[in-house]
């Protein structure tokens, strides 16, 4: 028997549990999934935004993994933890495969960003996410105007969730802090800047387009800052998701130039009823966040222009956009392991196809996958091949693993390492308080926002050690 922990329950780790027990080269194979939180799915759970219903359901695609046979999802385990590092790991289970993601945000590095409204976006995900880490954040929106720094995929999704009203996300898992926040937040203008043109925006066609179709909402593009793209002017030797992109706010922007001018919300009777805008900026740098302790109120940026390298440089002048929130999404970063080695510049663990490497040579046993491993690149079905990959060098280098294989049942050796695993049964007792939860509210399934919440509902129904 061949027993692998795989740790992380997001996409990259359930595609690897996947992958190794699809494989006939070493049919007796057991693969323990093992997660920090008590419920599966990582980033498919708490980044997915809630309005996203298609994608999120990609959960029961993960479910048909993790209820296999063969697979044993254990949740509330912390690797890392004293008494549960990758040595111990390597104790009890014959491989180990780190499929951690990129835990942290990049920082812009300018002056005024720690001030307060001033967060990363994945902190304001979290909180309307409901993860648990985040349960203590409050954010109460009473900005009129709030500004997303960055333009992929989380910036519009961000923006979005700024711009949409609460009444539509009612229907969704969203738990009840958020909504009522969404209910009474103030916020009138959105501002997603990017210091690079349209063409280099990284976020998907499809993102970008939903703005558009938003209730009560107008989205804004500068004619004169799309024209300073050279790929602009000339799309066509644009990749097929720079091109479509290009020709929807081409369409935005003829579209705003041939009508009347939208004229300023004004006083409202209720926020529910607030008009919105969606302002979209090209060619900002951003230099400095300007405010005092009481809060950030503007952020500075400088006006770039492309350098005909595909990155762009600084022009001199200079902008102030107003912005009592700003949330920035520049990108995310892999954090050190403990045990592990790591490489600095990027970010990710040393790895030959998905085997680490430790001192140039290959560590016995211990591989990554997903984005602790190529970085923070791709989307969410990016981690199929990156997992297949590496499945396939564990695979290859079983009958070396099984030389030493281990004994014992890995969940009591976990237990006596200092942990409390939430099984499968757990899960399934906590998506049964969720959903009771919602029916309370006359919801749906809403999901529980906090950690005593999350184990107390798998603990009441017997399923946590």
């Amino acid at each position: 028997m061949l027993r692998v922990a795989v740790i992380g329950s997001g996409p990259s780790g359930v595609y690897t549990a996947q992958s190794l027990i699809e494989q006939q080269a070493v049919p007796d194979i057991e693969v323990y999934v093992l997660d920090r939180l008590p419920c599966p799915y990582g980033l498919v759970r708490y980044g997915v935004a809630p309005d996203h219903e298609k994608i999120k359901s990609l959960q029961n695609n993960l479910r048909t993994v993790l209820e296999h046979p063969k697979t044993r999802f254990l949740g509330n385990v912390e690797v890392g933890a004293p008494g549960l590092g990758v040595e111990e790991l390597r104790e009890i289970f014959d491989a180990v495969v780190f499929c951690v993601g990129a835990a942290t945000d990049r920082h812009l590095g300018i002056p005024g960003e720690e001030l307060p409204g001033s967060h990363p976006a994945t902190e304001f995900v979290a909180w309307y996410s409901a993860h648990p880490d985040a349960a203590a954040l409050r954010f109460t929106l009473a900005a009129r105007s709030a500004l997303v720094i960055g333009v992929g995929n989380v910036a519009v999704d961000v923006a979005r969730m700024l711009s949409r009203g609460a009444a539509e996300l009612a229907a969704t898992d969203m738990p009840q802090g958020p909504l009522s926040a969404l209910a009474d937040s103030r916020v009138e203008d959105v501002w997603m800047v990017g210091r690079r043109g349209p063409s280099q925006a990284k976020f998907t066609t499809k993102e970008l387009r939903e703005l558009g179709s938003l209730p009560d909402t107008d989205v804004l593009v500068r004619p004169e800052e799309l024209a300073q793209d050279p790929a602009y002017r000339e799309p066509g030797d644009l990749p097929a998701v720079a091109r479509r992109n290009v020709e929807v706010l081409r369409g935005w922007a003829e579209r705003q130039a041939a009508g009347p001018e939208i004229p300023d919300a004004g006083p409202v009777s209720s926020p529910a009823h607030r008009r919105r805008r969606i302002h979209l900026r090209f060619f900002l740098r951003p230099v400095e966040m300007l405010g005092d302790a009481t809060g950030v109120r503007a952020v500075r940026f400088e006006r770039t222009a492309p350098d005909g390298r595909g990155g762009v440089t600084g022009t001199g002048e200079f902008e102030e956009i107003e912005g009592q929130l700003v949330l920035r999404s520049v990108g995310y970063r892999g954090t050190p392991q403990p045990g592990l080695p790591f490489d600095e510049s990027t970010g990710t663990v040393p790895h030959l196809a998905g085997r680490v490497l430790r001192d140039g040579a290959p560590f016995p046993g211990v591989y990554v996958a997903g984005w602790i491993k190529r970085g923070p690149t791709g989307v969410i079905g990016t981690n199929r091949p990156c997992a297949k990959e590496t499945a396939l060098s564990l695979l290859a280098d079983a009958p070396a693993l099984a030389e030493r294989a281990t004994a014992g049942d890995p969940v009591e050796a976990l237990i006596r390492a200092g942990q409390r695993p939430v099984p499968w049964p757990g899960w399934l007792a906590i998506e049964a308080a969720e959903a009771e939860w919602g029916r309370g509210l006359g919801r749906g399934t809403v999901k529980l926002p906090d950690w005593p919440g999350l184990l107390d509902a798998a603990r009441s129904a017997g399923q946590i050690s």
